[in-house]
């Protein structure tokens, strides 16, 4: 793929750079609709591999500004269907753009290949909030058939900003694929973040736990403040999307940022289902159920470990805007992909989590009777080994439950056994939004205070009911975030979550570990 044996002869080392710089533009590389990548240096791509990049739905506005005076900000990105071979790049202009493209390359030094990108306009209209007559530019590059276990360099820019250029080199990203067999890694997860200082400190801790991946479950910038999923409610600001993006590129940028949708994500003047500014602004993986009107619900497998994320919108009795929006198609979804990855050689464990709580005592949301009703009896029926959600504002952890008692009580440090013992929810809503209550005192790690019974409620069809329950183990009602660290073993051995609730102030506030004999 270098340059012909004859001409090399013939030409100088700055000769032969401009004829590889023509011959592998972009121009001479699309084929098809799709940009082949090519073998580069280092060996990290693929031969064959390429980008999509669909038209845009939307024709953009005019040029106005010259590009060389518009800098890309709030870059995410997150895992195709395979995150071994498939990540998308995203990120935001403030004015159209011409041209807008990734540059990607197995080394900094190295971003030969150009690729064009996706331009998703989304135009909040007059009379919509605080944010009327508003347009915003979302990109997106999908890049398919990376090599697994890589590390690649990437640069994001448009016409009059190439960051190849010298003086832009401090605007490279990278990012890692997974690796093609099981190995250690890490992950973090929380919910309810917003824009504010205590989510900037979170995403700052975030970074240092070295995490492969990031899940958010829900409630994620809170544009609409009221949550309720209704075009009556008032204050919805499009803009906040803006600050949250830039908010959390220090993390994303880096690290796969892979949400699951809250009420607060029901933006109802975007349709269909208040999802149209969610596709705008992700590229999730499209396998889930029903990409048009759940386009948060997906799979994918890390190592040993499947994750689902759910829409809980969809089962809320709570908040049912979007009640039933799935007809029943997402939990018959979900039981499909249980069995598939239970009977998968190559999966030891399965991780849920989706926004609205299974199990919780906050006096604020509690628990959703629709969650308990259509997919815990799944989760127990399918051993899943850990289901995290958000909503409540607080940490919380359970015991081990099955048949909505407790099978087994788990105490800081504990280990359960999801194949015989029962299920752990963990509640992590507390990334950045103000925070609720407990009706219980705080009992957390170097504070514990044991309760017998907790006095709670769960949310029915027809309304609240009260409950006593004895399942809460851990409260913590200050921010943090979850860190769960994969260990896989031989098989008939047993391979370990080991789950640490961090403090933001970085004390470790809970621990406990799931086990299970690998495969």
């Amino acid at each position: 793929m270098g340059v012909p044996e004859r001409l090399a002869e013939r030409m100088s080392m700055a000769e032969q750079h401009e004829y590889l710089r023509t011959r592998f533009s972009r121009r001479t590389m699309i084929r098809g609709g799709a940009v082949t990548l090519g073998a580069v240096a280092g060996g990290a791509f693929v031969p064959g591999a390429t980008a999509q990049a669909a038209t845009p739905a939307t024709a953009t506005r005019t040029e106005t500004v010259d590009g060389a005076l518009v800098a890309p900000f709030g870059r995410h990105l997150a895992y195709g269907n395979d995150p071994r071979t498939e990540i998308t790049v995203s990120w935001q202009v403030p004015v159209t753009v011409k041209k807008p493209f990734i540059r990607i390359g197995a080394q900094p030094w190295d971003l030969s290949r150009r690729i064009e990108a996706e331009v998703r306009t989304l135009y909040t209209p007059a009379g919509v909030g605080a944010s009327a007559d508003h347009t915003q530019y979302y990109l997106h590059a999908e890049l398919t058939n990376l090599r697994p276990g890589k590390t690649y360099y990437y640069g994001v820019g448009h016409a009059g900003f190439d960051p190849a250029e010298p003086h832009l080199l401090g605007t490279l990203g990278t990012f890692t694929t997974a690796p093609a067999h099981k190995a250690p890694f890490t992950f973090t997860a929380f919910g309810d973040e917003g824009v504010g200082y205590h989510g900037l400190a979170n995403n700052s801790l975030l970074l240092g736990q070295n995490p492969a991946f990031h899940l958010h479950a829900g409630d994620i910038a809170y544009a609409d403040p009221a949550g309720a999923g209704k075009t009556a409610d008032t204050g919805f600001d499009s803009r906040v999307w803006d600050q949250f993006l830039a908010q959390t590129e220090s993390v994303a940028k880096s690290v796969p940022w892979m949400p699951a949708y809250g009420n607060h994500d029901m933006e109802a003047w975007y349709s269909p289902g208040g999802y149209g500014g969610e596709e705008a602004r992700w590229n999730l993986p499209d396998n889930g159920p029903d990409k048009k009107n759940l386009p948060g619900v997906y799979s994918f497998v890390y190592g040993n470990t499947a994750v689902i994320s759910l829409d809980a919108n969809d089962i809320s009795f709570e908040i049912p805007a979007n009640l039933g929006i799935s007809g029943g198609t997402q939990t018959r979804w979900l039981e499909a992909q249980l069995k598939k990855f239970r009977a998968s050689p190559d999966v030891d464990f399965v991780v849920v989590f989706f926004h609205h709580c299974a199990y919780c005592t906050s006096t604020a949301h509690a628990s959703e009777g629709g969650v308990r009703q259509e997919w815990v009896p799944l989760f127990e029926k399918y051993t899943v080994d850990l289901v995290i959600n958000g909503h409540n504002h607080q940490y919380e952890r359970t015991d081990v439950i099955k048949g909505n008692e407790v099978a087994k009580k788990l105490p800081i440090g504990g280990t359960a056994y999801p194949e015989t013992e029962g299920v752990v929810y963990v509640t992590a809503g507390a990334a950045g939004r103000s925070l609720y209550a407990f009706s219980a005192p705080d009992s957390y790690e170097g504070h514990e205070n044991e309760a017998d019974s907790v006095a709670s409620f769960v949310n029915l069809k027809d309304g609240k009911q009260n409950e006593t329950v004895a399942w809460s183990r851990v409260r913590y009602l200050d921010y943090s975030f979850l860190r769960v660290d994969v260990t896989p073993a031989p098989k008939g051995h047993y391979t370990t979550l080991k789950v640490q609730g961090i403090a933001e102030t970085g004390d470790r506030i809970d621990h406990f570990t799931v086990a299970r004999k690998a495969k």
